[in-house]
């Protein structure tokens, strides 16, 4: 198993960056390794709630992500499962990964660190590593994006 850590620096206050990443409307705006929409978002905020992401990627496959809140410190911290129900490589599936985030308030703006932890190891063209890092890097920077400037709102 592997892992990646992604961190990002985003235009808004710890707790506005909290509710984009675990509402299902935040979720909407932000989720998925391309431009494609979310076609389904839901989220149940507390420790054992569960949380649902469906997706359809530019090239037209549909994906859906799904897991439990496993910890959550408002607005400092969110650990969460993950799994996908469909749409991941094939050696994924089955395997249930663990999703960090921690914000940091840096004057008006918040330091993301993002961390995917236990993925399947690099053994197949399709790794889970690099596939989930690609796609991960694209999505903190539409949340970065989605985010911008919205203190001054």
């Amino acid at each position: 198993m592997t892992s990646l850590t992604l961190v990002r620096r985003i235009a808004a206050r710890p707790s506005i960056v909290f509710d984009a990443l675990t509402t299902a409307e935040g979720i909407a705006s932000w989720w998925g390794p391309d431009d494609g929409p979310v076609l389904a978002a839901q989220s149940d905020v507390r420790v054992g709630g569960d949380y649902l992401v469906r997706f359809r990627m530019q090239d037209g496959s549909e994906h859906e992500a799904r897991g439990e809140y496993l910890e959550m410190v408002r607005p400092e911290r969110v650990v969460m499962s993950f799994r996908w129900a469909f749409g991941g490589a094939p050696e994924e599936v089955g395997n249930i990964s663990r999703v960090e985030m921690e914000l940091r308030a840096i004057g008006d703006e918040t330091e993301l660190t993002f961390t995917h932890a236990n993925l399947i190891a690099a053994s197949t063209p399709s790794a889970s590593k690099p596939s989930h890092e690609q796609g991960w890097s694209v999505a903190l920077d539409k949340l970065v994006q989605c985010l911008a400037g919205i203190n001054s709102q």
